[in-house]
């Protein structure tokens, strides 16, 4: 797929996620560039058909993005239960287990997937895989980077502490705390690595969601239209 054929196919996944959103309905916000469609879709409602939604979102990119769209945004604190979420993925396995955290939100935006009645993840065709195999990114508390990474490297991962791309030293996420990602090639039992990596102490969240495929909607964008995915 070409570079306008992806950028199309994330345009339609996006904006056709948007026509789920409901009047009234409190919506958790993704980030990535998929989502961002998905937000400019919204923004687009509101102005013409006077939506009223309120999204919760899960980085200060994706609160700036909603602004800029006109959405008006709320807290999962104001709001603990959503009506909806709409996310992106890493990758997407036959099961909709996902990896996420490529943009280093994986910690909100598990909180926000948790919230959610249900979720919606937006891809393109390249994100769809038989089996999930790329690093796994694990939110880690400073203090315990060294400590993290030993545990990890003993489960089998290439553990790498992510470097900023315009910032010399780590990544920082929006939770004050690093990203070290985890190569571990094909993961066999993605579940049950996750609750190993949930296991050790100082490492918050890792990018592997497998709790949730029941309430997972896939809509993957394609150059022409969508397909959706769904286990319901």
């Amino acid at each position: 797929m070409h570079a306008a054929e992806q950028v199309e196919a994330k345009r339609n996944a996006g904006y056709r996620a948007a026509e789920e959103v409901r009047d009234g309905m409190v919506v958790g916000l993704g980030t990535g560039s998929t989502v961002f469609f998905a937000m400019e879709r919204l923004g687009e409602r509101i102005i013409r058909e006077g939506l009223c939604v309120a999204g919760v979102p899960t980085s200060y990119q994706a609160a700036i993005r909603a602004r800029r769209y006109g959405i008006p945004l709320t807290s999962l604190d104001e709001h603990p239960e959503l009506d909806i979420a709409i996310d992106g993925a890493d990758q997407v396995d036959p099961a909709l287990r996902l990896i996420k955290g490529r943009g280093a939100a994986l910690l909100r935006e598990k909180c926000v997937c948790d919230a959610a009645r249900s979720v919606f993840i937006v891809v393109d065709p390249s994100k769809m895989v038989d089996t999930l195999n790329a690093p796994v990114p694990v939110e880690v508390l400073p203090f315990a980077v060294e400590a993290v990474s030993r545990r990890l490297a003993a489960l089998g991962a290439d553990p790498v502490l992510r470097e900023g791309v315009k910032k010399d030293g780590p990544v920082v996420t929006d939770n004050g705390n690093f990203i070290i990602d985890c190569d571990f090639k094909a993961i066999a039992e993605p579940g049950r690595l996750e609750a190993e990596i949930a296991s050790i102490p100082g490492a918050l969240e890792c990018g592997l969601f497998c709790g949730y495929m029941e309430k997972i909607t896939v809509i993957v964008g394609e150059e022409k239209g969508c397909r959706i995915v769904s286990l319901h």
